[in-house]
């Protein structure tokens, strides 16, 4: 079914790669950093993986900023809605633009239990990445603290799709649309930085609140 819904989209975007350059990976980027389920592995490995085959006249770190500016662009986007409209009536109306009263209430646990470095790890995970803007701009969270930790992650979030993409590009299957082959494999990622910021960060959070 999802493959359906997105061979369309994989198809135009590879072709149109080539002329569309950073510039594209960035609006993709914000896209799915706003609130339209467009999953971020269909956008940096394919790019990353004909960048290195020389395919593609784009260089593996302007991918990566590429990718982390457009993610800071739509979270941004979400952040001052956030703001400027309040949760009321991100509550009532959000359910037009897929955000239902459920997934804001989960970001807002997610933001309270982690606090401002909840931002960074958030980025890294599935749902929430595309949704931790809105508690932040309710509570009115510290914007310049808000965009470090989100270019953070979001940096660190594209060099491991662009990793991922140099080591599976080669697979048929993912160039021809098979995302979750990427995302089972991601998984494994994401559990190792989930880990290490468990011990890391939210242990000593956890002792400072003590």
């Amino acid at each position: 079914m999802l493959k359906k819904v997105f061979d369309p989209l994989i198809a135009w975007y590879l072709g149109t790669l080539k002329a569309g350059g950073y510039p594209l990976i960035a609006l993709l980027m914000a896209i799915e950093s706003s609130v339209l389920p467009l999953p971020s592995e269909l956008v940096i490995p394919p790019a990353a993986h004909l960048a290195k085959t020389g395919q593609i006249p784009l260089g593996l770190p302007g991918i990566v900023i590429a990718g982390t500016l457009g993610s800071w662009l739509g979270a941004t986007i979400m952040y001052w809605a956030a703001r400027l409209a309040g949760r009321p009536l991100f509550l009532r109306y959000g359910r037009l633009i897929l955000v239902t009263p459920d997934k804001i209430e989960g970001a807002e646990r997610w933001a309270a239990h982690y606090g401002s470095m909840g931002i960074f790890i958030s980025r890294l995970l599935p749902v929430v990445r595309h949704l931790i803007g809105i508690p932040a701009g309710i509570v009115r969270m510290n914007y310049r603290l808000f965009s470090l930790y989100t270019l953070l992650g979001s940096a660190v979030w594209c060099s491991v799709l662009c990793y991922a993409g140099i080591k599976m590009g080669e697979d048929p299957q993912f160039m021809n649309g098979e995302w979750h082959r990427i995302t089972l494999w991601l998984g494994g990622a994401m559990l190792v930085l989930g880990g290490l910021y468990y011990f890391l960060v939210h242990r000593q959070m956890k002792k400072r609140a003590e």
